[in-house]
């Protein structure tokens, strides 16, 4: 394969989402504006009812059926406790590799990305993600180590808008970050001990706006790359705002920034 050839099967695979469950796959399936790549299944499964259903779904699309053993439908699910024998693997228009998104950044134009820094809780997640897409958010860096997966409670969470949301992946977040400051981006972490306003600050480039864990905040290792520290005024003795709320401040602090 010749090194385009890889880069854009690269690119291809970057761009999945692989669900797990029954009747989130079913869903999916019947969803004509979504394009799924295959319908992975437990040999385990029997063929009635519903996956009998994911079956009929599957081939009226011309969607390949893979069989697999129960421990390697597991490894595909990344749940084996809760995938319920079968996975699907949705292609993403929207998702990318945050080496990919860097390699063709827009540099006229300053980026503001959301960043994802050890969210666990998929309700979190999901409102989140329909935030970042529906605001001015030009892309939601996405660790795999630490946050909680792209998961159906997730999918169900953002109304769907997962599907269609700037995800930008990477491994884990210092990294990318480190990546993101080398292309001209400042890191801003939201902690309430901050002295510069979130709706007073107006940055002159790209920007990475960190979202720290719901109970513990900011990691300590993400912190210290920081260029600028955020805080969210707050009135009537209130501390903290939902993490959530927070990405959505966030995301419409951008209409003002812009203009």
């Amino acid at each position: 394969m010749s090194e385009q050839g890889y880069a854009d099967k690269r690119a291809y695979f970057d761009r999945m989402l692989t669900l797990y469950g029954r009747k989130p796959a079913l869903e999916a399936l019947r969803d004509k504006a979504l394009e799924c790549h295959a319908l992975h299944l437990a040999h385990s499964n029997r063929e009635g009812g519903i996956v009998g259903e994911l079956i009929n779904a599957a081939e009226q699309r011309g969607i390949p059926v893979q069989r697999h053993s129960r421990e390697e439908l597991a490894r595909i699910s990344r749940n084996g406790k809760q995938d319920q024998g079968v996975a699907l693997d949705v292609i993403c228009p929207a998702f990318q590799s945050v080496g990919g998104y860097l390699d063709t950044l827009d540099s006229a134009r300053p980026q503001r990305l959301l960043a994802l820094d050890g969210i666990t809780n998929p309700q979190n997640l999901g409102m989140i993600v329909r935030s970042a897409a529906a605001g001015d958010i030009d892309g939601l860096l996405w660790a795999r180590k630490g946050n909680a997966a792209p998961g159906p409670l997730v999918v169900k969470a953002s109304a769907g808008t997962l599907y269609r949301a700037p995800v930008l992946t990477c491994p884990e977040l210092p990294g990318a970050l480190e990546q993101c400051q080398r292309h001209g981006f400042d890191v801003c972490t939201l902690e309430s001990s901050a002295q510069t306003d979130l709706f007073a600050y107006q940055p002159q480039r790209h920007c990475v706006f960190v979202l720290g864990n719901e109970t513990d905040g900011v990691s300590s290792k993400v912190s210290r790359l920081a260029q600028q520290k955020l805080s969210i005024p707050m009135n009537n003795g209130v501390e903290s705002l939902n993490v959530a709320v927070t990405a959505s401040l966030i995301a419409y602090a951008g209409r003002i920034e812009r203009g």
